[in-house]
């Protein structure tokens, strides 16, 4: 575990900065060993920098404990309990995986102690389980792939096959995807579910979709399922007769070098990419990767996006688990991606969401931003927080 205390910037600027009684104190959970743990550095390399560029402005200084997830539910709980209860955190953020959020779901809601969703996209989390408690600064599955169906539909493409892993995300992602192209009158002529971390050989999978009648294939993987999909999509000679589209998770920015050439025009839908032109996000993509080397990836923004909302709810006066939990409700500003805000419905994240493409660039594999499609709420799904008591 590590312990870090980020004092105030500013203090001595001679600006007056609101008195805050007591230090805030952070539980960071994030996967640092195991398959996530890139995601998790990333995470909190953007968390941290969220924290050295806002902060000072609160007035208040950010101890931040942090603790190894593994993405693992029954460890996570350990360490949740072990940071509401021994270490008295005053708010929680990060998670990884999905599991690892439902793990803990009943465990924040009944200890009333505020979580920050940094990344886990589970629609249930802000949907039929979700609670007071639980603010998501990432995205859902659902928001990432629901919009797509409708572009896609509106650029002539008629006739899908899906491919995803068969795993909740998997299955929340093609459905989103499948119910709006659908709607919008287009067709899916085939759809399969791949073992999930254990399919090696994709070349089955293609055979049918590229046998289907599809115009194009539309998919969800992430992470080593992505690098290894993207390539066996290239070498089985598909993309020129069947384009390939998906969630951006399968083109990241932080692994799409790893596909390489093989990554080149495929078109994906993502809620960030370091290309976006904006001014927040100028300033964002330098001073991260003056920090890491790198520019940042989704990952990286959802970590810097998730401090920023609660040096915003500090400065609207939270201090304690009560007031911050009520305050994270209520955040919005224009950050990297964009304008963001809370569905109070929901306390589900509202932002746009980005179609790109990969080409290459002088400098390597980048992101050329084809539209940006408008920000809309999730349905609720059985979640009405808007009576809660603020």
């Amino acid at each position: 575990m590590k312990h870090i205390v980020m004092a105030a910037a500013g203090l001595a600027t001679g600006f007056a900065l609101p008195a805050v009684a007591e230090d805030i104190k952070v539980g960071l959970m994030l996967p640092y060993s195991g398959t996530y743990a890139s995601l998790g550095n990333e995470i909190e390399a953007g968390f941290r920098l969220g924290l050295e560029t806002y902060g000072g402005a609160s007035g208040a200084t950010f101890e931040v404990l942090t603790e190894d997830t593994e993405a693992k539910p029954p460890v996570a709980l350990g360490k949740a309990k072990k940071l509401i209860l021994q270490d008295k955190v005053d708010v929680l953020s990060g998670i990884v995986s999905s599991g690892v959020l439902g793990a803990m779901r009943d465990l924040i809601d009944g200890s009333k102690v505020p979580l920050i969703v940094a990344n886990a996209g589970n629609d249930e989390a802000t949907g039929e389980a979700c609670s007071p408690w639980i603010t998501r600064l990432s995205f859902s599955n659902a928001q990432v792939n629901r919009p797509m169906g409708t572009w896609l539909h509106d650029q002539g493409v008629k006739k899908v096959y899906t491919l995803a892993p068969d795993y909740a995300a998997g299955h929340q992602m093609i459905d989103a995807f499948a119910a709006s192209f659908t709607e919008a009158g287009g067709e899916i002529v085939g759809q399969q579910y791949t073992p999930f971390g254990k399919t090696q050989d994709f070349g089955p999978y293609l055979a049918k979709a590229q046998s289907s009648g599809a115009e194009a294939v539309y998919v969800f993987y992430a992470g080593g399922e992505a690098i290894s999909f993207v390539k066996q999509y290239d070498s089985f000679g598909l993309k020129a007769d069947l384009p390939l589209y998906g969630a951006g998770f399968l083109t990241s920015p932080l692994y799409v070098n790893a596909e390489g050439p093989a990554a080149e025009g495929v078109t994906a839908a993502l809620h960030y990419v370091p290309t976006i032109e904006n001014e927040a996000n100028a300033a964002f993509t330098s001073a991260f990767k003056a920090k890491t080397g790198h520019l940042p990836s989704e990952f990286a923004v959802q970590g810097y996006d998730s401090a920023r909302a609660l040096v915003e709810a500090v400065k609207s006066g939270a201090s304690d688990r009560a007031s911050l939990g009520a305050a994270l409700r209520k955040v919005s500003f224009e950050g990297p991606r964009g304008m963001l805000s809370i569905d109070p419905a929901t306390n589900n994240l509202v932002q746009p969401i980005y179609v790109y493409q990969t080409v290459a660039g002088p400098d390597g594999l980048t992101q050329n931003v084809l539209a940006e499609l408008p920000a809309s709420a999730d349905p609720a799904n059985g979640c009405d927080l808007a009576q809660v008591s603020n």
